[in-house]
C-alpha cells in the first residue's frame, strides 16, 4: 500500500522503512508523437564537408540500417555510404570545396515501405545554425491615469510540438513586455503574447493574453502538446477577459479591467511598498483555455481551478502565516503534462507552493474539456503545504506505468492523492532522473531555502537527494542554508551515476552517494548532450561548456554571443529552449538574438559512435521539455540513466 498523508514530523522516518522500489525502465509514450526522421545537416566543424544526423525512432527495428544520399544540383541522389549504416545515426560528408555547396541530403531506412517523409530531406544550414526570423509585436504604453509605463517586447521562453500534423516540430514562443514584473514587485505591465512559428519562419498565429493577465515568470505557464491524439498539438494556458485568440476572437468581456491601479499613498508607484497591490490583478474571472495549435483558435474555456479564494491563504512569511494579502503567493502558477492514466496525456494546472498548494488535472478528449481531479493541501497544517518549488517534474516514480507529479519536496500520485511529503519545503531548482543507477527507481535532487525560518525547519538541508518513489532522504547537505541553484548530471566518468552540485561555493562536487570529489563547476544551470561521449555538457547563459574533470575547469565548446545570441530571464540566464529537436539523440539549444529579431537554433557537428533512440520518445524527457518553460526553467532529464557505463536499452 502506498504511503499517503503521513504526519509531517514522521514522514522521513516512516518512508525510509518502506519496501524497495522495482527498477523503473524508460517509459514509452502510450500515445506516441508521430515524428519524422528529423534530418539535420550543417557545415562540418573542421575543414570542408558537412555533418548530417538523423533520428533513430522507437518504431525502427532493432537492426535498423540506413543509407544516406547527397542530392546534386540536378536533383539526382548520390549514395555516400558503401555499406549500410548500422551503428550510428550521423555521417560526415568529407567533400572538398565544390560549386553549389551547401548540399541537400536525404536519409532512408533500408527496407522501409513507409510513405515519403518530408523531414528525411534537409539542406545544410549555410551558417552552421538555423536562423528563424521573428515578427516582434509592436510595443506600447500602459497607463493607470497617474503613471505611464512604456514597453517593447523581448523573446522569452519557448516550447515545441507538431502543431500541424506533418511530423515536424514547430515553435511556440512567449513574448514578454520589458515592464514584466516578478510577483514580489508592484507595477503595471503590458500584455503577454504567444506566437507560433514553423522552422522556416512562417508565423502561424498570434495570441494576445490581454490586460487582465499580468506579465512575469510566475503568471503564464503554457503547455504545448497533442492532448487528444490527433497528431496535432494543442496549446493550453491561463486566460482572462480580454484575451484575443489566434483568429482575432476575444474571450470574455473585453471592456473589463481588473488591474489594481490605485497609486500607493507614499506616492511611489513603481515599485511601490512591498504590501502594495498596485498593478496586480486580484479580481475578476480567471479561465483555463485550450487553443488549436494549427490556428490559435480558442477551442474551450473553463473557470481556472482553483480560484484565488482568500488572498492571504496561500502562505505568508515562512509559508505559515496569512499576512501575504497583496497578491504575491496567490499568483504563483505552475503547469505540466502527465500521462495520469498511463495512456493519454492530461494537463495539470497548479497554484501555490509556499503554503496552500492546489493541482488541477484536465482532460481534452473528443472536443470536450473535463476535470479529472483536484489536489488541495488546503491549510498550513497539511504536510503537503509549503513543499512546492519554482518548478516541477513529471515521472512514473512507482513503476505502475502512470505518471506522478514531483512537486518539489512532495509527490502527488496519478489519482490526485498525496503520495508522500518529505518535509524539505520550498526550493528553486529540481532535477529528477535515475541519478544513482545502483539504486532502484528514480531520485530527486533539489535545493531549498531556509532563511524564512519556518518553525521546526530552521536547520533543514539546503540541498538534498531523495528517492522519488518513497521520499527516503539519501543525501542531505548544508543545514540551515539558503541555496539558490543546483544541478545534477554525469560529468565525471570516474564515479558511477550523476554528479551533484550547487551554487554555494563551500559545497564541492559530490557523487550521487554524497561523497566529496573536488571543486564543482561554476555553471549551475542547464545540461546539454553535445559532444560525442555519454557525459553531459553544461549550458549556462549563451555558453556550452565541457567539464574537465581532471583539471577541475570548464572548457568552452560554443559561445552563442559570437553569433548575436542572448539568454532569457535575467540572472537565470536560460535559453529559450533546449531539447532533442532534430538529428540524433544529442540536444539542440535555441537562443534569441540580442535584438529579438530571430531565434538561433544550434545543433552539434561532433561525430558520435553512440546510437540511441531520440530522447523525445522517452516519456519523462518529452514531458520535461513540455514543462521546461515553467517557473524557474529547468532542463529536461530522461527517465533512465544516460551517462558513462549506462545499460544498453
Amino acid at each position: 500500500m502506498k504511503a499517503r498523508f503521513l504526519p509531517l514530523l514522521l514522514t522521513t522516518v516512516l518512508l525510509g522503512a518502506g519496501p524497495s522500489m522495482a527498477p523503473t525502465p524508460a517509459a514509452p509514450q502510450a500515445q506516441p508523437e508521430r515524428l519524422g526522421r528529423g534530418v539535420v545537416a550543417l557545415p562540418a566543424s573542421q575543414g570542408f564537408g558537412a555533418f548530417i544526423s538523423w533520428r533513430l525512432l522507437a518504431s525502427d527495428p532493432a537492426n535498423a540500417a540506413f543509407n544516406i544520399y547527397r542530392l546534386g544540383r540536378d536533383g539526382k541522389p548520390f549514395k555516400l555510404n558503401k555499406e549500410p549504416i548500422t551503428t550510428k545515426t550521423n555521417w560526415q560528408d568529407e567533400y572538398d570545396k565544390v560549386a553549389g555547396a551547401p548540399f541537400t541530403y536525404t536519409v532512408e531506412l533500408i527496407g522501409s515501405k513507409a510513405a515519403p517523409d518530408p523531414s528525411a530531406i534537409a539542406k545544410a544550414w549555410a551558417d552552421g545554425y538555423l536562423r528563424l526570423p521573428l515578427q516582434p509585436p509592436p510595443g506600447g504604453t500602459v497607463s493607470s491615469g497617474s503613471e505611464t509605463s512604456p514597453y517593447t517586447y523581448t523573446a522569452n521562453d519557448a516550447s515545441t510540438a507538431d502543431l500541424d500534423g506533418d511530423g515536424q516540430y514547430e515553435i511556440v514562443l512567449k513574448w514578454e513586455p520589458t515592464n514584466a514584473r516578478d510577483n514580489g514587485s508592484s507595477g503595471i505591465t503590458g500584455p503577454v503574447i504567444l506566437d507560433a512559428y514553423k522552422l522556416d519562419g512562417t508565423r502561424l498565429w498570434r495570441i494576445n493574453l490581454g490586460k487582465n493577465i499580468r506579465a512575469g515568470a510566475h503568471y503564464t505557464q503554457f503547455m504545448v502538446y497533442d492532448l487528444d491524439g490527433d497528431s496535432k498539438a494543442e496549446v493550453a494556458c491561463k486566460t482572462a477577459d480580454g484575451t484575443v485568440d489566434g483568429q482575432g476572437k476575444t474571450l470574455g468581456d473585453a471592456s473589463k479591467d481588473y488591474r489594481s491601479l490605485t497609486v500607493p499613498t507614499d506616492g511611489v508607484p513603481v515599485p511601490g511598498p512591498r504590501d502594495s497591490k498596485y498593478g496586480r490583478i486580484l479580481a475578476g474571472p480567471e479561465y483555463f483555455t485550450v487553443f488549436d495549435g494549427r490556428t490559435g483558435a480558442a477551442l474551450a474555456s473553463t473557470p481556472y481551478l482553483p480560484a484565488r479564494g482568500e488572498l492571504g491563504g496561500w502562505g505568508g512569511i515562512g509559508g505559515n502565516g496569512g499576512n501575504d494579502s497583496y497578491g504575491n503567493r496567490v499568483d504563483r502558477m505552475l503547469a505540466c503534462v502527465a500521462y495520469l492514466d498511463g495512456q493519454r496525456p492530461s494537463v495539470v494546472m497548479c497554484r501555490g507552493y509556499y503554503g496552500r498548494t492546489v493541482l488541477a488535472a484536465w482532460d481534452w478528449r473528443g472536443g470536450q474539456l473535463t476535470s479529472r481531479w483536484v489536489f488541495d493541501s488546503k491549510d498550513a497544517q497539511n504536510p503537503f503545504s509549503g513543499m512546492g518549488n519554482h518548478g516541477l517534474s513529471v515521472n512514473d516514480v512507482d513503476g505502475d506505468g502512470k505518471d506522478e507529479i514531483v512537486y518539489g519536496s512532495m509527490v502527488v500520485d496519478d489519482n490526485g492523492t498525496g503520495l508522500f511529503s518529505t518535509g524539505l519545503r520550498h526550493g528553486d531548482a529540481l532535477h529528477v532522473s535515475d541519478l544513482d543507477p545502483s539504486l532502484p527507481g528514480l531520485e530527486a535532487w533539489g535545493v531549498h531555502e531556509n532563511e524564512e525560518k519556518v518553525p521546526g525547519h530552521e536547520n533543514g538541508p539546503g540541498a538534498a537527494l531523495y528517492a522519488a518513489g518513497t521520499g527516503k532522504i539519501l543525501v542531505s547537505k548544508l543545514p540551515g542554508e539558503d541555496v539558490g541553484r543546483g544541478m545534477a548530471a554525469d560529468i565525471d566518468p570516474r564515479h558511477p551515476g550523476a554528479e551533484l552540485w550547487v551554487s554555494n561555493p563551500e559545497l564541492c562536487l559530490l557523487t550521487c552517494k554524497g561523497e566529496r570529489i573536488g571543486p564543482s563547476p561554476r555553471s549551475v544551470n542547464f545540461g546539454l548532450w553535445w559532444d560525442g561521449d555519454l557525459l553531459r555538457e553544461l549550458l549556462n547563459d549563451t555558453r556550452v561548456e565541457k567539464w574537465d574533470y581532471q583539471a577541475g575547469q570548464l572548457n568552452k565548446l560554443l559561445e552563442g554571443k559570437d553569433f548575436g545570441a542572448a539568454s532569457c530571464n535575467g540572472t537565470k540566464a536560460t535559453p529559450c529552449l533546449s531539447a532533442d529537436l532534430l538529428g540524433d539523440w544529442r540536444e539542440e539549444v535555441v537562443w534569441r538574438t540580442a535584438d529579438n529579431t530571430a531565434l538561433l537554433i544550434f545543433s552539434t557537428t561532433i561525430p558520435t559512435t553512440h546510437r540511441l533512440v531520440t530522447l523525445m520518445q522517452d516519456r519523462a524527457y518529452r514531458l520535461g521539455v513540455a514543462r521546461e518553460n515553467v517557473g524557474y526553467n529547468q532542463p529536461p532529464h530522461p527517465g533512465f540513466f544516460l551517462g558513462e557505463g549506462m545499460k544498453n536499452l
